[in-house]
């Protein structure tokens, strides 16, 4: 008799809470306070929910090729996603890019005038995330290079395994300042309303396009698809912009 109400329970349940789904999403850090105001634009209009893994693209990639059960890749290149899909590990069909980064010099110190000359100054350490694993590391690198000061700051560069790192040791003072994606220093309306900065131009180091895909490994992958759509919407586009992105 029990296992019969439990029965018409179910049965009786709204169709919105059986199919709901939580996708589970691994998204590099660059991008993670713009997914988190994403995700609740996003579980306002629909049953799913989300689960957010943040981490630099390199680390996640080798997490998705060992098998991690992410639904869904919001990562900060297109190279790492070309990589899973040409090892069967994501849907090449399902792959657009969601945004375009932007690189900046930042300092917590709001007095502080920052620019190319200031890489070429003297200082006591320049954070940058890992060029092995992050591509705004290798952006990071790109502006060094540029600048023909890569050698002279050797000595000087305090590594991070991704962006939030980078933030922390920036503003626990193991750095002076450091390169940022703009998305990390942007309030709610857009602006940047701490410290001091210095937005790269563009043409100083490869485009950052950023690529979502989804993983074949995902067991919800229909939900996935479902968030996958909601970042085309003008809304959700728009919502990026103003967190500091260029749209592709």
């Amino acid at each position: 008799m029990k296992r019969t109400s439990i029965l018409i329970a179910l049965i009786l349940l709204p169709v919105s809470v059986i199919s709901a789904e939580t996708i589970r999403v691994a998204v590099s850090a660059n991008f993670l306070g713009p997914v988190k105001r994403l995700k609740t634009l996003f579980e306002s209009k629909s049953e799913h929910r989300l689960s957010i893994s943040p981490g630099s693209s390199g680390a996640l990639y080798a997490q998705i090729h060992n098998g991690a059960p992410y639904d869904l890749f919001l990562s900060a290149d297109q190279s790492t996603v070309e990589k899973l899909v040409h090892e069967g590990k994501a849907d090449g069909h399902s792959r657009f890019s969601y945004a375009v980064g932007r690189l900046v010099l930042w300092s917590p110190n709001p007095g502080r005038v920052l620019g190319p000359e200031t890489l070429k100054s003297q200082f006591r350490h320049l954070a940058i995330a890992n060029p092995r694993v992050a591509p705004y590391g290798q952006a990071a690198e790109s502006v060094l290079r540029r600048l023909r000061v890569r050698e002279t700051v050797e000595k000087r560069l305090v590594l991070g395994e991704n962006l939030t790192q980078v933030h922390q040791f920036i503003v626990g003072g193991n750095a002076d300042f450091g390169f940022l994606a703009l998305s990390q220093i942007v309030d709610e309306s857009g602006h940047v309303s701490e410290g001091s900065f210095w937005i790269v131009p563009p043409d100083m180091y490869p485009p950052l396009l950023q690529d979502a895909v989804l993983l074949t490994g995902g067991s919800q992958r229909e939900a996935a698809g479902s968030f996958l759509s909601f970042l085309k919407t003008p809304h959700a586009r728009r919502m990026i912009e103003i967190c500091g992105y260029g749209l592709p």
